[in-house]
């Protein structure tokens, strides 16, 4: 059993949010995921959706930044958030401060989320509140692994996102449940999506290999979500 929220209050005003959202407790023997990924996934997927439309209407690529690939990766923003959920172990609040951490670098920077920087963006910040959040955790090798790329290039997106940050890594109970109610907001948005959205690259076309289920290293081999 994994206790999500504990450190943030589940007795809160706003309990029911976080059992809503699969924050104050979560065994690991459950068939379904807590609610808060999908969530998480939409809101960023949607964020994507909107940042490419404006670019592609303004004829700009965007600034490029340690963040971007050149190709996009395989996997949907919902597969690869539900990947590193189930190979590294973390909590489900992880989660919501991961949003935090992203929120507060969007603030910070003109950076812009696209199919070719979010699943970079989001390993970063989840391994950072990972580190923040839990008890244990792995270092960053296996975060790396369970992520796609390597550890050189995990270590320096740690430290760039830090940097932005100022390292200023706490968040308050206060910040947390605001940031849940938000979610919870976003979540019961009636979405004008008929799917997930398959993330590709811009003239690249379609990457058609599906490496959703696999581990983090299958006989010695690691498993990449990225082609770099």
């Amino acid at each position: 059993m994994i206790m999500g929220a504990d450190g943030f209050g589940t007795k809160s005003a706003i309990s029911k949010t976080y059992a809503n959202m699969g924050l104050d407790q979560y065994d690991r023997g459950d068939k379904a995921h807590p609610k808060i990924l999908s969530i998480l996934a939409s809101v960023l997927e949607r964020s994507v959706q909107k940042n490419e439309k404006a670019l592609k209407g303004s004829k700009e690529r965007g600034v490029v930044t340690v963040f971007h690939g050149t190709i996009a990766p395989v996997l949907t923003v919902q597969q690869y958030i539900e990947r590193i959920f189930k190979y590294s172990n973390c909590s489900p609040s992880c989660f919501v401060v991961a949003y935090v951490y992203l929120e507060r670098f969007l603030n910070l920077t003109d950076f812009l989320l696209t199919s070719l920087n979010v699943h970079r963006i989001l390993i970063t910040s989840i391994v950072l509140a990972v580190k923040i959040v839990d008890d244990d955790c792995y270092n960053n090798a296996y975060y790396a692994k369970v992520g796609g790329i390597t550890t050189p290039e995990l270590n320096k997106l740690e430290m760039k996102f830090l940097a932005a940050l100022d390292f200023q890594l706490h968040v308050s109970v206060e910040s947390f449940d605001k940031y849940c109610l938000q979610l919870e907001k976003e979540a019961n948005v009636k979405l004008q999506i008929d799917r997930p959205i398959r993330i590709f690259a811009w003239g690249k076309g379609l990457i058609n290999k599906d490496i959703s289920n696999c581990s983090p290293t299958v006989g010695g081999y690691t498993c990449r979500a990225f082609k770099v």
